[in-house]
């Protein structure tokens, strides 16, 4: 692969913000996104047009809706560590990667989901800053 083509196999090279929403909409629903992603613009009025200009404004939250368009929708394996780090729309997925079929989403993984990440996120705030304890 050329360095001109490397993220040729990353399925968000040459699409753009409102495809990608679009797709997922039509696929999940604005209410799954929700679930899954607890962004007020897929809670309050949501519309495809509202959704894009808040995410177009807000790289952390286009970053979440990317990941998962590439891991939910598209079904990549996860990325390493060291492209982890990087934008969705900077990662290189590796050229034997094919994306797959849209995972399967219900309201009850959703939930599974944020109450697994609420405990990590308890644990991490209950422990000392400082592991030597200075």
């Amino acid at each position: 692969m050329s360095p001109d083509n490397i993220y040729e196999n990353n399925p968000l090279h040459g699409i753009g913000l409102e495809q990608v929403l679009t797709e997922l909409v039509d696929h999940y629903g604005f209410e799954i996104l929700n679930a899954y992603l607890a962004l007020n613009c897929f809670k309050t009025n949501p519309s495809i047009k509202s959704s894009v200009k808040f995410l177009k404004k807000t790289d952390w939250a286009k970053d979440k809706v990317e990941a998962f368009y590439l891991y939910q929708y598209k079904s990549l394996p996860r990325a390493d560590d060291s492209q982890f780090e990087l934008p969705p729309r900077d990662r290189i997925v590796p050229a034997d990667q094919k994306p797959g079929e849209p995972a399967e989403l219900s309201f009850d993984d959703a939930e599974n989901l944020r109450q697994k990440r609420a405990k990590k996120t308890r644990e991490r705030s209950s422990t000392p800053s400082n592991p030597w304890g200075k």
